[in-house]
C-alpha cells in the first residue's frame, strides 16, 4: 500500500513539474534532483541578475557612391527603339570606361521593351503608338571625388536618352567601424549595470549573458534626376557624400556577486 502511495506521490509530483515548466516556458528552467534528504525542486529564472542594453554609434564618411543610371529610347516601332537605345548605352559605358570605373563595378540592373499605348475613344481600346527601352546599371565608383566627373560625362554620352535615377553614398568596409562601435556599446552596458548595482547597494558580477545586434545603414541616398543633354562645357555637378552612423546595440546580464 506504500508503494501504490509513493508512486501516486511520484506522479502527481511530475505534474506539478510539467506544470511550472509551462508556466516558465521561455523565462527560466526546472531542475528535478535526488539526495539523502529526499527530491529537490530548484526554478530558475532566466531573468535573474542585473540586465542592461548598451548602445556604440561611430560616424563614418562614405568613401564610395553608387549611381543607378541608364537610357531610356522611345520610337514607332521596337527595332529603331532597341537600336537607339543600344547606341545610346554603348556610350554611356564608354564614358564609364574614360572615366576610370571597372568592368566589376558595373552590373545590369534592368531591361526592359514594353509598348507604348494610349486610349482611342472611337474604338474604345487601347492602341499601341510605339515601343519603349529602358536599359538601367548601378556604378560604383571607388573615388568618390570623381562622381561629379562621371555624372557629367554620362550624361552627355547618353545625351536625351540619359536617365540618372539616383545617387548614394556608402562605406566599402563597414568592419573597423562596428568594431569601434561595439566596444562603446559593450562599455555603455557597463557604466549602466555599475550605476544600477550601485543604487541597489549590490556588487556586480561577471556577465552571464552577452548578445549583440547590429545597425546596417542604408545607403544614404541623393536624388538625381537627369533627362536632357548637358552640353559641354558646363559646370561640374554638385554632390556632398556627407556622413552616416553605424551602430551596435547589446544587451548584457551581469550576476549579483556574493
Amino acid at each position: 500500500m506504500k508503494k501504490i502511495w509513493l508512486a501516486i506521490a511520484g506522479v502527481v509530483l511530475i505534474a506539478v513539474v510539467a506544470g511550472l515548466v509551462g508556466c516558465n516556458s521561455g523565462e527560466g528552467s526546472v531542475t528535478l534532483t535526488s539526495g539523502s534528504s529526499g527530491i529537490k525542486l530548484n526554478v530558475n529564472g532566466q531573468q535573474e541578475g542585473i540586465w542592461v542594453n548598451g548602445e556604440g554609434k561611430v560616424t563614418a564618411v562614405p568613401d564610395i557612391a553608387i549611381l543607378t543610371l541608364g537610357i531610356q529610347a522611345q520610337e514607332s516601332n521596337v527595332t529603331e527603339a532597341r537600336d537607339k537605345a543600344a547606341g545610346a548605352m554603348t556610350a554611356v559605358m564608354n564614358a564609364l570606361k574614360d572615366a576610370g570605373i571597372a568592368a566589376t563595378d558595373i552590373q545590369t540592373q534592368n531591361f526592359n521593351i514594353q509598348q507604348v499605348t494610349r486610349w482611342d475613344n472611337d474604338k474604345q481600346q487601347e492602341i499601341v503608338i510605339g515601343y519603349q527601352v529602358t536599359n538601367t546599371v548601378t556604378v560604383k565608383v571607388r573615388d568618390v571625388s570623381k562622381t561629379p566627373t562621371v555624372i557629367d560625362s554620362v550624361t552627355v554620352a547618353g545625351g536625351d536618352f540619359t536617365r540618372i535615377s539616383s545617387l548614394a553614398f556608402t562605406v566599402d568596409d563597414p568592419t573597423p567601424f562596428y568594431e569601434q562601435a561595439r566596444v562603446k556599446a559593450v562599455n555603455d552596458a557597463a557604466a549602466r549595470a555599475k550605476k544600477l548595482a550601485d543604487t541597489a547597494g549590490v556588487k556586480l558580477g561577471k556577465p552571464t549573458y552577452i548578445s549583440e545586434s547590429s545597425y546596417i545603414p542604408c545607403p544614404i541616398y541623393r536624388d538625381i534626376n537627369t533627362v536632357e543633354a548637358v552640353p559641354a562645357p558646363t559646370p561640374t555637378t554638385p554632390v556632398s557624400p556627407g556622413e552616416m552612423d553605424i551602430t551596435v546595440n547589446v544587451q548584457i546580464a551581469y550576476a549579483i556577486a556574493d
